[in-house]
């Protein structure tokens, strides 16, 4: 069972980092023989980043919508550049599913894929979790109580940029 931990926490992560969302649409369900290797070849990429620290991935969460028939993956990624360089590698996972993707699918319409990227400046976020086990980016970086200057939304999203074990202990 997923450890729930009791109470109010944030998510505190040192410097600048990426948030990546990726999913993929099912747009002709009885075309399982399209839209399955995509999702087999996403859940392998993802099984092969969280075995990897050195690809600059911290952490994701997945979620399927059976009334969209979407799938997504909310990342974090520590730069830009390790996101851009895991999708480049030919020794990556990323590269060759893609090259597989546009010769069985291309624009036929069977299956949609589709992403977003956020560069996240250091302390322009914002996050709480109650009742919650690690979750998002407080598994990403660090799960810090809600009190200090994590205590509500406003201290959260303007605390000062500088020495984060300040800000701990101040907390």
């Amino acid at each position: 069972m997923t450890n729930i931990l009791p109470g109010r926490f944030s998510a505190d992560i040192e410097g600048d980092f990426v948030v990546f969302i990726i999913g993929m649409r099912v747009n002709r369900l009885w075309a399982v023989n399209k839209w399955l290797p995509v999702a087999t070849a996403m859940t392998k990429m993802q099984v092969a980043l969280a075995n990897d620290p050195s690809t600059g991935f911290l952490s994701g969460e997945n979620y399927f919508n059976l009334l969209s028939k979407t799938t997504c993956s909310i990342q974090y990624w520590r730069t830009f550049d390790d996101l851009e360089r895991f999708s480049k590698a030919p020794t990556q996972t990323h590269l060759a599913a893609w090259r597989r993707f546009n010769k069985a699918i291309g624009g036929n319409g069977t299956v949609g894929i589709w992403h977003e990227t956020y560069q996240v400046k250091a302390n322009q976020y914002e996050s709480v979790y109650g009742n919650m086990p690690k979750f998002g980016l407080a598994k990403a970086g660090e799960h810090v109580a809600a009190s200090g200057v994590f205590k509500n939304a406003r201290s959260r999203i303007t605390r000062p940029v500088g020495d984060e074990a300040t800000a701990r202990k101040i907390a």
